[in-house]
């Protein structure tokens, strides 16, 4: 992928870039909104159809309140272990329109303290199905896109010994609109920027997740290769904000937050393919009451175009 082909790809990548991620596909509270943005893998020339997986894991074992770490008896809740794989398609259906539908599987393990002792509870399921599209037909270059889209509430949200903000479906139908820009810093440099807002409209059984905002900004070097496959290194911060749940069934006081994460990270393109991950710190987190965090995040994407 070089700088030229980068700043191209951008018509039909962009949507990718906001929409590659289900952690608000999974509507869950314990912030798993983060993935949603701040992903480089899959820019590249996006005109051939594409399809790609992806896999996300969190472990928030540590209770935090406000801006440090606090006691884990303020907390009734001991871990949320988080697997995702998500399953997506992308294809361009216009000059200057993309759309791209994916659908995510969760594993999770949510562990609390009733009082009487640590309970277990384990639920595999469908998470919440997302419909996107783009369109970056605003200025030359086409470097600029738009983003719009729903979450469907297809994922499971009544679980035994879940509560509904640990639960791996939201239950709502969410607004999703984006920004995305591309540009080039160098011959060698190039840079990302993103923003999504996910507004919940339609809930269901007494509880109405919090709006997410998430943003990402990124560089990359595009000046590396090796026997025919390119090696991009790049560097990205996000930013997250979420407001508290409201409803019957909601715990407002232990929800919403603000957070930045940096997040290093490498990108392998060879033939049709390219493989992505990187690991997302947390650098500055300011939450609401007691919550659960994790110390990294973890992403990876494979994706394949067709015809390339």
């Amino acid at each position: 992928m070089t700088n030229r082909s980068f700043a191209k790809a951008a018509p039909a990548a962009t949507v990718l870039l906001l929409a590659l991620a289900p952690s608000a596909s999974f509507a869950c509270a314990c912030g798993c909104g983060v993935f949603d943005v701040g992903s480089l893998a899959l820019i590249s020339d996006m005109q051939q159809p594409s399809a790609f997986v992806e896999y996300n894991f969190m472990d928030q074992n540590r209770n935090w309140s406000g801006t440090g770490r606090a006691p884990a008896s303020d907390n009734e809740d001991v871990e949320i272990r988080s697997h995702f794989v998500t399953l997506g398609a992308h294809t361009t259906i216009a000059d200057g329109w993309s759309v791209m539908a994916e659908l995510p599987v969760v594993d999770r393990v949510f562990k609390t303290d009733d009082g009487a002792g640590v309970e277990t509870f384990e639920h595999t399921s469908l998470g919440d199905m997302r419909l996107m599209g783009a369109y970056s037909g605003f200025f030359d270059g086409m470097a600029t896109s738009a983003i719009f889209g729903v979450k469907l509430p297809t994922g499971d949200f009544n679980i035994a010994g879940f509560d509904r903000d640990t639960a791996i479906g939201g239950g709502s139908t969410d607004l999703l609109l984006g920004l995305s820009h591309t540009g080039l810093l160098s011959d060698d440099f190039g840079w990302y920027g993103q923003i999504m807002w996910d507004k919940p409209l339609l809930t269901q059984g007494s509880y109405t997740p919090g709006t997410e905002l998430n943003g990402a900004v990124g560089i990359y070097y595009d000046g590396l290769s090796l026997g025919g496959v390119k090696i991009v290194p790049m560097l990205q911060a996000i930013a997250s904000n979420r407001t508290r749940d409201g409803g019957a069934n909601a715990t407002p006081d232990d929800t919403g937050y603000n957070r930045i994460l940096l997040s290093p990270g490498i990108e392998v393109d060879f033939r049709n393919w390219r493989l992505s991950g990187d690991i997302e710190f947390p650098v500055y987190q300011d939450v609401n009451g007691n919550q659960l965090a994790a110390d990294r995040l973890f992403k990876f994407i494979a994706s394949y175009r067709f015809g390339a």
